[in-house]
C-alpha cells in the first residue's frame, strides 16, 4: 500500500513538471508601459523565432545620428503563424517600421504591436490575450 501511494505521488509530481515554465510567463504590464508608445524605423539585424515569444532586433538612428540596436518582443510563434506570419516574414536587412510600447526599465526594448514590412504590408505583432493595450 505504501509503495502504491509513493508511485501515485511520483507520477502526479512528474505530470506537473511541464506546467512549471507556464508559471514564469509575464504579463504585458509587468515589463512594458502602455503610457509610453514608440514608433521606430530601422533595418532588421536579427530574428529569434522561438517560444514563448518571437523577438527581433533593428538598428535605429537617434536624433544625434548614433545607431542603437533595439529589441522588440512579439507574440508566440504559433499565434503569429495564425495571423499569417512565417519564419521568413522578417529577414536581416529588411527596412521596417514598428509601433509599440517601451519597456519600463528604459532599455532599448519594446513590445511590438504593429510592424510595417518592407513590402508595405502592416501586420499585427502581439497576441490578442497578452493584456497589452488594444489600439
Amino acid at each position: 500500500m505504501k509503495c502504491r501511494i509513493l508511485s501515485v505521488l511520483a507520477v502526479s509530481g512528474a505530470l506537473m513538471i511541464p506546467g512549471i515554465p507556464l508559471l514564469a510567463h509575464h504579463s504585458f504590464a509587468a515589463e512594458y508601459d502602455s503610457n509610453k508608445p514608440v514608433s521606430l524605423t530601422g533595418a532588421v539585424t536579427k530574428v529569434e523565432w522561438t517560444n514563448p515569444h518571437v523577438r527581433f532586433y533593428i538598428d535605429v538612428k537617434d536624433a544625434s545620428g548614433a545607431t542603437n540596436n533595439w529589441e522588440f518582443e512579439l507574440g508566440s510563434p504559433n499565434g503569429l503563424m495564425r495571423k499569417g506570419w512565417t519564419r521568413n516574414s522578417l529577414k536581416e536587412g529588411d527596412k521596417i517600421s514598428v509601433d509599440g510600447y517601451l519597456a519600463k526599465d528604459g532599455a532599448h526594448l519594446a513590445n511590438a504591436r504593429t510592424v510595417s514590412l518592407a513590402d508595405g504590408r502592416k501586420v499585427f505583432a502581439g497576441a490578442a490575450d497578452d493584456g497589452g493595450p488594444s489600439k
